[in-house]
C-alpha cells in the first residue's frame, strides 16, 4: 500500500489460521496500523490479494470484522462517562425506530461482560479518562465487538504499558479467540501465553519498504 507521502507497507505475505489469537510481530507505526486496518476491511490494498473467510472485497470483509484499539478509528473521548459511550453504542446498533434509554447495569454486563470476563467491569459513572490503560482498551474492544463478528482485530498490545495488565489483556483475547479469530500486534511478541501463532511481519516500517522498493529496481 502507498499513500500521499509514499509507500506505507508491503509486500507482505501472510497466512492467519481461523480461530484463536494470532500476534503480528512488527514495529509500531503507520505501516502496521494500515495493515491491520486492511485486514479488517477498513482499507483497500493497492495491489495483491486478500481473502478473509472467503471474502475479497474490502466492504465484504468490513461486514464480518470488528476493529478496536486504532486511534484513528475508535478513540473514546476522555471527558465522557462509561455510561455515555455504552448508551451511544446501543443507540448506534439499534433499529432507527427504537427508543434506547440510558445504559444501566444490565447493559454494562451485556456490552462489557464478554470482553472483561472475570475482571471487574468499569463503573458506569466513571469518566473514561480515569480508567486504567487496560480498562480503556478493553472498553474499546467491547464497544467494537458487540456484534461478535468472526474476525476481531485489536490494534496494539503495546498500548498497555504494565506487564501485568498486558498479560491480563492477552488472557482476555485468548478467551475471545475461543469464539472468534483474533488478530493483534506488538513490537516484541508475547511470552507466557499459548496464542495460536506469532508471525514476524516484514516491510511495515517505512524505511524497510523504501529499501525493498530500491532493491527491486
Amino acid at each position: 500500500m502507498s499513500g500521499p507521502w509514499g509507500p506505507v507497507y508491503g509486500p507482505v505475505d501472510l497466512d492467519v489460521e481461523a480461530g484463536g489469537v494470532t500476534v503480528l510481530v512488527c514495529p509500531a507505526g503507520t505501516g502496521r496500523t494500515a495493515l491491520l486496518m486492511t485486514l479488517a476491511g477498513r482499507m483497500t490494498p493497492d495491489s495483491g490479494d486478500l481473502t478473509v473467510f472467503g471474502r475479497r472485497r474490502a466492504k465484504d470483509i468490513f461486514a464480518i470484522a470488528a476493529l478496536a484499539g486504532i486511534d484513528e478509528i475508535d478513540t473514546v473521548a476522555e471527558s465522557v462517562t462509561v455510561r455515555d459511550v455504552i448508551t451511544e453504542k446501543l443507540r448506534w446498533d439499534a433499529r432507527w425506530y427504537r427508543l434506547i434509554r440510558r445504559a444501566d447495569d444490565g447493559d454494562l454486563r451485556t456490552v462489557c461482560g464478554p470482553v472483561f470476563g472475570d475482571l471487574p467491569l468499569p463503573p458506569l459513572d466513571e469518566y473514561v479518562e480515569e480508567l486504567t490503560e487496560l480498562d480503556r482498551l478493553l472498553l474499546r474492544i467491547a464497544l467494537a465487538n458487540t456484534a461478535r463478528p468472526p474476525l476481531l482485530v485489536v490494534g496494539n498490545l503495546d498500548y498497555v504499558t504494565s506487564d501485568r495488565n498486558r498479560d491480563l489483556l492477552v488472557q482476555r483475547l485468548i478467551a475471545l479467540g475461543a469464539q472468534q479469530t483474533v488478530i493483534t500486534a506488538t513490537v516484541n511478541g508475547v511470552t507466557g501465553h499459548e496464542v495460536r501463532a506469532q508471525l514476524p511481519v516484514a516491510n511495515t516500517a517505512r524505511a524497510d519498504v523504501v529499501r525493498q522498493q530500491k532493491d527491486g529496481q
